[in-house]
C-alpha cells in the first residue's frame, strides 16, 4: 500500500502500537518508538498498547484490537501505523488490508533511519544489504503486479516464471554483489588494522546505547568534529582518531562506532559486522551510558547482548556514565570514579559530562591505568629462544 504523505517537509501523522507479551523491557509509554519515528521523519499523533500471551497469526493483535486501531487512526488523522515489534510479511499484509493504511514495524523504521544517516561508501553498502535482506522476506504477493506471469521467447525468466520470482532473483543477485563488495571493504580494514598493530597501537572503541553521547565524548577526547546530535543513531560510520594520553606517555587509537538499541534487527548486526569488527579487535571498550536515563540498566543489558552476538563480550570494559550535568543535585555521585557490578564482575566506572568536560581528566587517568596494567603484563613475559615462544 502506498503511503499517503502530507505536504513536503511535514511529518507524516503516525499511530504507534505496542504489544506487551510479558517481556521485561516492554516500553509501556512507547517513548523509544516515538523517538525512532520522529528521527525517521514521522509525527506520532496517537499511541495504543495492549497485552497478549502470544501474537495472533493473522493480525498480530487480533481482529478486535485491529478494529480499535483502525478507528483510532481515523479519529487522530494518522496516515500510517507503526508497530514496536517485528511483523511477519503475512501479518503486515493482513493488517494493511484490515486497517486500510500503510503498516510498518520497528525493523523497517530502524532501516529507514540507517538509510538516511549512512555517509561512507561502506555504510551505504551495509544499509542497502540489510534493506534488501528485509525486502526479500516481504515478497509475499503484497502487490498485485507480482502476480503477473512472464515467459516465452524474448522475455525474462523461464516459461511461467512469476514476477515475484523474478523480483526475488534480482534481489538475491544484488545481495550477492553487495556482500562481495563488503568482503573487499573488510579486507581493506584488516590491512589498516595490521598497520596499526605493527605500530604497537592500543585500540579503544566507544560502544553504548544510541544517544548515550558517544560522539560527543569522542569529540571531547580527540578534539574532532564528528557529527553529534541529540538524535537516535546520529553516527553510523566508524571514525578513528589518535588520542595522546600524557598520563600514559603514549598515543592510542580511539574509534567511535554505531550505537546499539533494543531489538536491533539481526540483519543489521550481520550487515554491519565489518564496521563492528573495530569493536571486536579493540583492546579496551569504553561503554558509554546515559546516566540521566532511568532505563539505563536495561540499556546496559542490551549493549551486552549485542556485544555477545558479535564476539566482543570478553574484551575489557570501562563504564562511562555520561550526562552528569543532566542529573539532579541529589542524584549526583559522591565520587567520579568507582566500580560497577556488570554481570557479576566489578569493572571501573567513571562519571562525566562530555558536554561540560567534567570528569574527563578522571577518565584519562583510568585509561592510563589500564594501559599500564596491559604493558606490565606484556613486560612480565620472558622469552626463551630454545623454546621458540613466550612463557609467563
Amino acid at each position: 500500500m502506498t503511503s499517503l504523505r502530507p505536504p513536503e517537509h511535514q511529518p507524516v501523522p503516525t499511530l504507534l502500537v505496542g504489544v506487551d507479551f510479558g517481556v521485561a523491557n516492554f516500553d509501556s509509554e512507547l517513548e523509544e518508538l516515538g523517538l525512532l519515528a520522529q528521527t525517521a521523519g514521522l509525527g506520532p499523533v496517537a499511541r495504543v498498547t495492549c497485552s497478549r500471551k502470544a501474537p495472533d497469526a493473522a493480525l498480530f493483535v487480533g481482529r478486535g484490537k485491529a478494529d480499535e486501531i483502525k478507528l483510532l487512526a481515523a479519529q487522530s488523522g494518522a496516515l500510517e501505523v507503526v508497530f514496536d515489534q517485528s511483523l511477519s510479511p503475512a501479518q503486515q499484509r493482513n493488517l494493511e488490508r484490515h486497517i486500510e493504511l500503510p503498516v510498518n514495524d520497528r525493523t523497517l523504521l530502524i532501516l529507514e533511519i540507517f538509510g538516511q544517516r549512512a555517509r561512507s561508501h561502506e555504510g551505504k553498502l551495509q544499509v542497502e544489504l540489510a534493506r534488501l535482506q528485509y525486502l526479500s522476506t516481504r515478497l509475499v504477493r503484497r502487490w498485485s503486479h507480482l502476480e503477473r506471469q512472464s515467459g516465452g521467447i524474448g522475455l525474462r525468466g523461464g516459461p511461467g516464471e512469476t514476477q515475484i520470482e523474478l523480483d526475488r532473483r534480482m534481489i538475491g543477485q544484488n545481495i550477492k554483489k553487495i556482500k562481495e563488495r563488503l568482503v573487499m571493504v573488510a579486507r581493506q580494514r584488516r590491512t589498516q588494522r595490521r598497520r596499526r598493530e605493527r605500530r604497537d597501537a592500543f585500540n579503544i572503541s566507544l560502544v553504548g546505547y544510541t544517544n548515550a553521547g558517544k560522539s560527543t565524548l569522542f569529540n571531547a577526547l580527540v578534539k574532532a568534529r564528528a557529527y553529534a546530535a541529540d538524535l537516535l543513531f546520529a553516527t553510523l560510520d566508524t571514525t578513528t582518531r589518535q588520542l595522546y594520553l600524557g598520563e600514559a606517555g603514549r598515543t592510542v587509537s580511539l574509534s567511535d562506532t554505531v550505537g546499539f538499541i533494543r531489538d536491533l534487527p539481526h540483519g543489521l548486526v550481520d550487515a554491519f559486522r565489518a564496521t563492528l569488527q573495530e569493536v571486536v579487535d579493540a583492546d579496551l571498550l569504553l561503554h558509554v551510558v546515559d546516566a540521566a536515563n532511568p532505563r539505563f540498566p536495561e540499556q546496559i543489558a542490551q549493549v551486552q547482548t549485542v556485544l555477545g552476538e558479535i564476539g566482543a563480550l570478553d574484551i575489557d570494559q570501562v563504564l562511562v556514565f555520561n550526562k552528569l550535568d543532566a542529573l539532579e543535585a541529589d542524584g549526583r555521585p559522591a565520587r567520579l570514579q568507582d566500580s560497577f557490578d556488570l554481570d557479576g564482575v566489578l569493572i571501573p566506572r567513571v562519571f562525566l559530562s562530555a558536554v561540560k568536560g567534567e570528569g574527563l581528566q578522571q577518565l584519562r587517568q583510568q585509561l592510563a591505568l589500564h594501559i599500564g596494567k596491559c604493558r606490565h603484563a606484556h613486560d612480565d613475559r620472558v622469552y626463551f629462544p630454545q623454546h621458540q615462544g613466550l612463557v609467563s
